[in-house]
Order: structure tokens, then C-alpha cells, then sequence
């Protein structure tokens, strides 16, 4: 059974960066994620760093009265280190960063960001693909287009055969959090359900992040 709404997802891994970007309409967009996981009693679960759109979405959660889990690197200064946390968890290394904050969530999603981001997107997306990996939804908040690029390309790869649309259809996208929630509740696997492969979960084709809400 597919749920159509938001009451099941509990806590979320927001991949997001260190750096403050050029454009404020990414921090807008940052801070208004933090708002929306606030209000709906989501747990943030990010990369634990007082930088960039991570303090942005971190600091929204917290002055709207909501909970923040970072999980830091020990390899990192601990001067990067959010102080004003509900949780910090200190992590070996990167990769361990990104399986911790994996284990501790309902859900994934992606901000714009860089190397860091794209390589924690795409490794819980890799692990989503497969059998012994996890059913947990993953998405990006599309603020400003900034991943229309990336989903041109994964059409494209879709239509030279390196990607099944199936699998293409795993990464669920949208411009706001409301639709962009809405959307991954939609492929929630619940406790008892389908294991959720991709063959179960993974939607025929790429999200059109353009669409209107249902």
C-alpha cells in the first residue's frame, strides 16, 4: 500500500553544502526546507556544519522550534561544528558520514550543492537501485532549476540505454517542499510492506519538475 501524504516520514537526510551561494534565492530556498521540516515534526539529519546552506537549513529548523541531528566528521575542525544542535554525532570519516545519516532517516533529499552533495545524492540513490541496499525515497528540491541539467542528463542517459527509465524514475523532483514531499511520500515503502526494489517503487520516467501539484 502507497501513502499519499507526509505523517510517516519522521526524519530526513538533507544533502546540502558548506559553501553560501552567490544567488540568495538558494538560501531562501534552504531556509524555507528548514521551515517546512519544522512544522511537519520532521528531524533534520545533515552534515553537522555551521557553513553555508547546511547552517541556513539547520538554523530554519531550529528557530521554528524543530530538531537538528548533525553528523560530523572527525577529520573536520571542530570550529565547523554547529553549536546550537539538538544531536551531534561524530562520523570516522565522509563515508561514514553519509551511511550514519542514511540509517537515521525516512527519506533523502538533495539541495543544490557541489561534489559533496552529488556524491552523497548519488550514493543513496546507488544503494536505492539495489536489492541489499535500502527503500528509502530520494529527492531534490529543484530551487531555481538548479538541477534541471541533471535531470536533462539522466533523460539522456535514459535514451542511450545506460539507464532504465525505471531506475531514472527513482529520483523524485520538485520546485517546493510541499510537491516535493508529497512526491516522496508517494513511494514510501511502510514496515511490512514490499521490500521496495526498484521494480516495486521506481516510477516509468523522470519527474517533470515543471508539473503542477497533483
Amino acid at each position: 500500500m502507497r501513502i499519499d501524504k507526509w505523517d510517516r516520514i519522521r526524519a530526513v537526510a538533507v544533502y546540502c553544502g558548506s559553501r553560501t551561494p552567490e544567488n540568495p534565492v538558494y538560501t531562501a530556498g534552504a531556509v524555507r526546507l528548514g521551515r517546512f521540516l519544522a512544522e511537519h515534526g520532521m528531524t533534520l539529519v545533515f552534515g553537522g556544519s555551521n557553513t553555508g546552506t547546511m547552517k541556513s537549513v539547520a538554523d530554519a529548523v531550529l528557530e521554528n522550534g524543530g530538531r537538528a541531528v548533525g553528523v560530523f566528521p572527525a577529520e573536520f575542525p571542530r570550529t565547523l561544528l554547529h553549536p546550537g544542535l539538538n544531536e551531534s554525532v561524530i562520523a570516522a570519516d565522509l563515508a561514514e558520514r553519509k551511511r550514519l545519516m542514511l540509517d537515521r532517516a525516512d527519506v533523502c533529499v538533495a539541495l543544490p550543492g557541489s561534489f559533496g552533495t552529488w556524491d552523497e545524492l548519488f550514493d543513496a540513490l546507488a544503494l536505492r537501485k539495489i536489492r541489499s541496499g535500502h527503500v528509502k525515497p530520494v529527492g531534490v528540491l529543484n530551487i531555481d532549476g538548479y538541477f534541471d541539467a541533471l535531470l536533462a542528463f539522466i533523460r539522456h542517459s535514459v535514451e542511450t540505454g545506460f539507464t532504465s527509465a525505471r531506475h531514472a524514475g527513482l529520483l523524485k523532483a520538485a520546485p517546493t517542499p510541499e510537491l516535493l514531499f508529497r512526491r516522496l511520500a508517494g513511494s514510501l515503502v511502510l514496515s511490512g510492506e514490499n521490500n521496495g526494489t526498484e521494480e516495486e517503487c521506481g516510477n516509468r520516467t523522470v519527474p517533470n519538475v515543471n508539473q503542477k501539484p497533483e
